[in-house]
């Protein structure tokens, strides 16, 4: 199928085209411009792997990588095998899977092959135990580390950010094209697409007759507003989190900017242009910032299990002794026209009861879609559909028709109102939370392999995002 498309582009930009009207040739067009992403994307059109999926973990720095093996993945060899440096990284990323195979209630079962040492993603390239990477770790490292795997002829499934500079995102654009020509899978972990209450307020936004049409903002009132707060010191599979060191340092994470704000960008190109490709001149970033958050050594200690700050932090610490960490930033652009501000935040806790927390607004000319996460809401995500002005009894009958309608992919949902505004009623069900989105991505991307075709606007889509993230990097600075 892929050849047919390449036989075909030629086409499309001959002479011939000129005979069509305007209409016809702004078809042609289209038609051209989806060719050329599908061909260019390395989409799983046909299947992929005829042998069984195999993980291999690579440099796993960064507690995602355990939490794709937190439950078993239907179709994935149990044998995992793992190649990094020695050091309290991996012991890290071991110690965790060893507790998924040994907790009470559905325990898994992986077999860990473990490779350590000093020159060990040259010996992975060499022994190549398997057919998947997965790649979640130092940020700093991973562009080339995906480039590299795939010029060696393997899937990737990796963790966000994939790149955290202008450069970093040279090397993922041609891992991109490289991925296209050796018809491999190359996947970006997008976990959030996956919230339920994020998928609602998505679907709810396609109901004119109650969200009208999506409203364009201006800079300071921006149509599309999205916040995360996140947390240096938190629980992660019920026990606390033992960050690296590393994580403190921006040359290595990556600021705020390039790196929650790959989430956030991501799902607002999936839900206010829901299955289209996007390209890089329909956005425009017009204001950037960043700023740090300070951090004491008793609080590094504690996230950390260090007492000292590492070389590479002493430049950020402060004359009482306290550590600046660029972790904060948010930025504002346009999306074909419709304003947009994306936030993230870096506090060292929660409150008592509380955690990572995201405020997501889609604001319509008839009603706008808002997600809180507060303490009203016991820092649950709650979904709320907020009508402009009085609520008429046609925008309420057209209420009750949509969730009616979504009622058939999510028994069970519905609506009660609550001081003019309606709260989105979740059966308990759909609300897995953050750590199992990592498995149902998991068979997403196994799907990819076994030949369910990647959507068309998937691969061009992500490059898009990336390049917002970096106007937004240099615009900060």
């Amino acid at each position: 199928m892929r050849h047919f498309f390449y036989f075909l582009l030629p086409v499309l930009s001959s002479p011939f085209s000129l005979i069509f009207d305007d209409s016809s040739h702004n078809l042609m067009m289209t038609l051209k411009t989806t060719l050329l992403h599908i061909a260019s994307s390395g989409l799983a059109l046909t299947g992929v792997l005829a042998a069984p999926v195999k993980f291999i973990t690579l440099d796993p720095g960064h507690f995602h990588a355990a939490l794709v093996q937190k439950s078993m993945v239907t179709g994935v060899d149990a044998e995992v095998h793992v190649y990094a440096p020695a050091g309290p990284d991996l012991d890290r990323h071991l110690a965790m899977i060893e507790g998924f195979n040994t907790r009470k209630e559905q325990p898994t079962h992986w077999k860990m092959k473990v490779h350590a040492s000093a020159d060990y993603l040259a010996e992975m390239l060499r022994d190549r135990p398997g057919n998947v990477v997965v790649i979640s770790g130092n940020n700093a490292k991973k562009s080339k580390y995906i480039l590299a795997c795939i010029k060696a002829g393997l899937n990737v499934l990796s963790d966000k950010p994939m790149a955290i500079t202008p450069e970093d995102f040279g090397l993922i654009e041609e891992a991109f094209r490289v991925a296209g020509e050796k018809r491999l899978v190359l996947l970006d972990i997008m976990t959030e697409r996956h919230e339920v209450t994020t998928i609602l307020q998505k679907e709810l936004s396609r109901f004119p007759g109650i969200f009208g049409e999506l409203d364009k903002g201006t800079p300071d009132n921006p149509a599309v507003t999205k916040e995360s707060v996140h947390h240096f010191s938190k629980l992660v599979n019920g026990v606390p989190l033992q960050r690296p060191p590393w994580f403190f340092d921006p040359a290595q994470q990556g600021e705020a900017i390039v790196d929650v704000t790959t989430h956030l960008v991501d799902l607002v190109q999936w839900e206010c242009f829901p299955e289209q490709v996007i390209k890089a001149d329909e956005v425009r970033v017009l204001s950037a910032r960043s700023w740090k958050s300070p951090i004491t050594l008793e609080e590094f200690k504690k996230t950390t299990r260090l007492d000292v700050w590492p070389e590479y932090l002493k430049p950020l610490v402060d004359s009482a002794d306290v550590l600046q960490t660029p972790a904060n930033g948010e930025f504002t652009y346009t999306l074909r026209g419709v304003h947009v501000k994306v936030s993230v935040k870096w506090n060292f806790e929660a409150p008592v009861g509380a955690g990572d927390t995201h405020d997501s607004l889609l604001r319509g000319s008839k009603a706008s879609l808002h997600i809180r996460q507060g303490a009203e809401q016991g820092y649950k995500p709650v979904l709320y559909v907020e009508p402009l002005g009085q609520a008429d009894d046609a925008w309420c009958t057209a209420l009750t028709a949509s969730i009616a309608s979504l009622n058939e992919r999510w028994p069970g949902i519905a609506v009660k109102e609550r001081g003019g505004r309606w709260e989105v009623l979740i059966p308990e069900k759909f609300k897995v939370g953050h750590e199992p989105h990592f498995a149902q991505v998991s068979e997403l991307f196994l799907g990819y392999l076994q030949g369910q075709p990647v959507p068309a606007w998937e691969v061009p889509n992500t490059l898009t995002k990336y390049r917002t993230l970096m106007a937004a990097w240099r615009l900060s600075r």
